[in-house]
């Protein structure tokens, strides 16, 4: 005897599942936020093989000086003709589950990797080369907005000259 499926439950079930995942779980990716780091080692590889920095925004989803930063400053910088090209931007979320693999390979998470960086308030933007280095000192918090994207230039352009002499 053949079935029949139902296809209208079937994607009303889809739909109600895939409703539930999301409102557990958060957006994947929210309009501001960078992709989220999930291989330290391949991504810090991987810029240095550009040229500059892994640019790690350290944040948690209810910080509204992280979302500043993210729009106003990371988001921006991501799409420069002069830096889109040699850095990459990844996202650690503090308060967040995430599987990661750190700089040695090993099994994390976004919350334990932050704390084992000792992030205890944010926003945060590091700056690591290959083998996790830290090439520049982090830009804590969102400081004073008019002087925010000399700080982030200074901060890259000094882990592209450490980049560069490696």
């Amino acid at each position: 005897m053949r079935q029949m499926i139902d296809w209208g439950n079937t994607m009303r079930g889809v739909l109600a599942l895939a409703a539930n995942l999301l409102a557990a779980n958060g957006p994947a990716l929210a309009a501001n936020d960078q992709p989220p780091a999930t291989d330290l080692r391949a991504e810090a590889a991987e810029a240095a093989r550009l040229g500059g920095p892994l640019v790690v925004l350290y944040s948690r989803r209810d910080c509204k000086y992280c979302e500043t930063v993210k729009r106003d400053y990371l988001k921006p910088l991501a799409s420069q003709p002069r830096y889109r090209d040699k850095l990459l931007i990844r996202q650690i979320n503090q308060d967040s589950d995430q599987p990661l693999l750190d700089f040695r390979g090993e099994r994390t998470t976004h919350a334990r990797f932050a704390a084992s960086e000792k992030i205890k308030l944010v926003p945060v933007v590091a700056f690591y080369g290959p083998n996790g280095q830290r090439l520049a000192e982090s830009i804590v918090g969102a400081r004073l907005p008019d002087f925010y994207p000399s700080y982030l230039e200074t901060a890259i352009e000094q882990s592209i000259a450490a980049v560069k002499a490696k």
